[in-house]
């Protein structure tokens, strides 16, 4: 990354800062940056006409009839926070400090990029009737009466968005089948010995899950799969994943991964241009506790990061604050509550805690040797606790989480153990 400069103020005005984004991350930069005592402009672009609002509610209150929106509680006026709605932007042009959108250009001193991440659509679908993507409150609007009419629905991708949608489909009265191109739920999420317990979840609520059904195409009132099942599909909704919305800063010199289309920031979340940040789902990190480089598409990333970035600004040239968290995302499917904290890698041993077939259990991911020898005296193998997946307890993953900020290793016997607390396994 290139170096920041210390100073990018232009004599004559108060420091400006353009955050890029009315999401979660982007308000909640601006709001920070007011906490920090930031004492010039903020400007905050979204391409929505909507007051900015909170994405988790979409997929249950809302899309269920249960709330009509989910706006934040945010008093932008007072803040003095200058918000411009449905405008999109369409290039940074960090030489001459500006951002270009379809109302004009906006001078920045300070820029943050929080466009967060566009779905993935199936190819062939786009535009055609009844074929829907809930990311967005249009989205769920448009799938409230689908649900309220218990329509038969066919879900593509049975990744967490799936299994949501799935599941608030159902307590509508919807028919639903998902199909899943891989051979199992959450395939890029877990590994198959986990998933394979969630299969069930499906059938007990009603729901067909068809695995390694690809789809061929889909047509008004169908979807056809690879091996010439036609499913009928009074509307179908695509989950499949979600990548960075980058492409605008085509051009403007902002290092963008060849990968996964993220912007690329240093530990302290800038970006290869002068004064330009970057945060929440369109930015990857890299991370010291992990010793890798983390893209996190969720909730809590989107809440903690803006916190550094409005605090780097706000310093003016110092040092700054590094961001490593331990990553953490929920998901409410089939009548469960599932949670997930850290990141693990296929080599890290996973250890069972509780019995995967009943409605509460947890799984351990333990990295390497944790203390000398990797055994404690008397005891069995140890490993330092590097992620959690916590089904129906909570309180593992409350105890799980403060381990793993600690880089705490862990008595594999006693984390196995169910009825000894996750911390009184800790070395």
């Amino acid at each position: 990354m290139s170096e920041q400069s210390k100073s990018s103020q232009a004599p004559g005005h108060p420091p400006r800062v353009v955050i890029v984004g009315a999401g979660i991350a982007g308000v909640q930069t601006a709001v920070a940056l007011r906490e920090q005592g930031w004492p010039g402009t903020i400007t905050l672009i979204g391409d929505e006409p909507h007051q900015p609002y909170d994405r988790p509610p979409l997929s249950k209150a809302v899309l269920l009839g249960k709330a009509d929106g989910s706006a934040f509680d945010v008093d932008f006026a007072g803040l003095n926070i200058d918000l411009h709605l449905g405008r999109r932007v369409t290039a940074l042009v960090p030489e001459e400090r500006v951002v270009e959108t379809d109302a004009g250009r906006v001078p920045y001193d300070h820029a943050v990029i929080a466009t967060g991440a566009d779905p993935i659509t199936l190819p062939g679908s786009e535009g055609l009737p009844g074929v829907h993507l809930l990311r967005t409150l249009d989205d769920a609007e448009r799938l409230r009466p689908v649900l309220a009419a218990q329509h038969e629905i066919v879900v593509v991708g049975a990744g967490w968005i799936g299994a949501e949608f799935a599941t608030a489909a159902r307590e509508a009265g919807c028919a639903v089948t998902v199909v899943e191109a891989a051979d199992r739920p959450l395939a890029g999420a877990l590994p198959a010995e986990v998933a394979a317990h969630m299969t069930g979840w499906y059938a007990d609520a009603g729901a067909e899950l068809r695995l390694g059904a690809r789809v061929a195409s889909v047509t008004s009132g169908a979807v056809t799969l690879a091996d010439g099942t036609v499913l009928p599909a009074d509307a179908v909704v695509v989950g499949i994943g979600a990548r960075p919305a980058t492409a605008w800063l085509a051009g403007s010199g902002v290092e963008i991964s060849v990968e996964d289309g993220s912007v690329l920031t240093d530990e302290r979340l800038r970006t290869s241009a002068p004064d330009v940040y970057a945060v929440g789902d369109c930015a990857s990190f890299p991370s010291t506790r992990y010793g890798t480089r983390l893209l996190v598409h969720h909730w809590d990333n989107a809440l903690q990061g803006p916190r550094t970035v409005a605090e780097n600004i706000a310093r003016a040239g110092s040092e700054g604050l590094v961001y490593d968290p331990v990553p953490y995302f929920w998901s409410e499917q089939f009548g469960r509550f599932v949670q997930y904290v850290g990141h693990h890698v296929d080599s890290d041993e996973l250890v069972w805690r509780g019995d995967p077939s009943g409605a509460a259990w947890s799984v351990l991911w333990l990295r390497g040797a944790g203390g000398p020898g990797g055994t404690p005296a008397g005891g069995s193998p140890a490993g330092r606790l590097v992620a959690l997946l916590a089904v129906g307890r909570p309180r593992d993953l409350a105890q799980g989480r403060k381990l793993i900020e600690r880089g705490v290793a862990l008595d594999r016997e006693r984390a196995a153990n169910a009825a000894v607390p996750l911390k009184a396994a800790a070395l």
